[in-house]
């Protein structure tokens, strides 16, 4: 009898759900039915069991390393104490109060269930007296005005890479992991379907910040001097990546674009508005053209190419839970 050949190496660690589930520690669940029920996005199923059995190993996980984190920066403080820009460094970056935040970055298609996710894991970090503080934004307050989008003739790709002022958003990310006291990001209006002009949220060196957005892990670009530049995921010091089969993520954007000619499309301010009173049939069919000629297309050539540079990926089935986990091996 032959033996069977040794698994592949991978630079992954694989983990069933229950594989996962098992291990939390025995920390009490820190939100309630009902403060989770106040987090869920639009059809969203998470549960108290969704939060026990992914939720709470992951945050116990990234505290983990938000603790590493500060020791390192300790340690590297105590090897250039004494030289002239180790003591500047350690009077203005490594004291608790001016360290800048541990951010997080977490990616994946339209319809994933990223918001929820975002909420959900922010109310459960904030929990842990080690770091109460943590802030949230999303990329599309860095996506180009309407206005400029139609003038670059963007509209129809809005959402792709190109779409975004990513020069605005690697200065804002520069200037969080600076440790500067206050940085500004622009505000994005999903109803109006465009930035506020005018208005922008300010993100207080929080403990930790998570940052959500479809593109959050493309590789660095080559400019045309042929230098490459900065990347988003070189201001990362963990990433997620939510997955989920293309089917399943087609089926979820058609059921969202259902439900929403009731709830949001219903409002007359909303950019979606005049959908509002489309028929199912009518609704399904033009959820189906949206998602084929513009979201597909992103995550295909875009977002999903991406996966494989995440710390950790969690694959969700049709139902939306999450089936499996992958780590990546530090």
């Amino acid at each position: 009898m032959t033996n069977a050949a040794p698994p592949a190496p991978s630079p992954f660690l694989e983990f069933s759900r229950e594989e996962w589930a098992a291990l939390r520690d025995r920390t009490p669940l820190p939100l309630t039915e009902p403060e989770i029920e106040r987090l869920r996005g639009l059809l969203d199923v998470t549960d108290i069991d969704e939060v026990r059995d992914v939720y709470l190993p992951l945050t116990q996980l990234l505290s983990l390393y938000v603790r590493a984190t500060k020791e390192l920066r300790g340690t590297i403080a105590s090897f250039t104490m004494g030289t002239e820009a180790g003591s500047a460094d350690k009077e203005s970056q490594w004291t608790p109060e001016t360290a800048p935040p541990f951010v997080i970055g977490i990616a994946g298609s339209v319809s994933v269930g990223k918001s929820t996710f975002s909420r959900t894991l922010r109310a459960l970090l904030a929990r842990n007296p080690e770091h109460p503080e943590v802030g949230l934004i999303t990329t599309d307050g860095f996506l180009y005005p309407n206005a400029e989008l139609e003038r670059r003739g963007l509209m129809g790709r809005k959402g792709f890479p190109e779409s975004y002022d990513q020069r605005a958003f690697l200065r804002f990310l520069s200037a969080v992991k600076s440790g500067q006291q206050a940085v500004e990001a622009p505000v994005y209006s999903h109803l109006v379907y465009d930035i506020v002009p005018g208005e922008c949220v300010e993100v207080k060196r929080p403990d930790i910040l998570l940052v959500e957005g479809l593109n959050l892990l493309q590789p660095a670009r080559t400019r045309a001097d042929g230098r490459t530049s900065l990347a988003v995921s070189d201001f990362l010091d963990f990433s997620v990546y939510l997955d989920a089969r293309r089917s399943d993520l087609q089926n979820w954007y058609t059921d969202r674009f259902l439900a929403l000619r009731s709830t949001a499309f219903s409002d007359p301010q909303s950019y979606f508005h005049k959908f509002a009173s489309l028929s199912d049939e009518a609704a399904a069919g033009l959820a189906l053209e949206i998602w084929t000629s513009i979201n597909e297309r992103n995550l295909m050539d875009n977002i999903l190419p991406t996966r494989g540079r995440a710390r950790l990926v969690l694959r969700k089935g049709a139902d939306h839970r999450v089936e499996r986990v992958r780590l990546r091996k530090p």
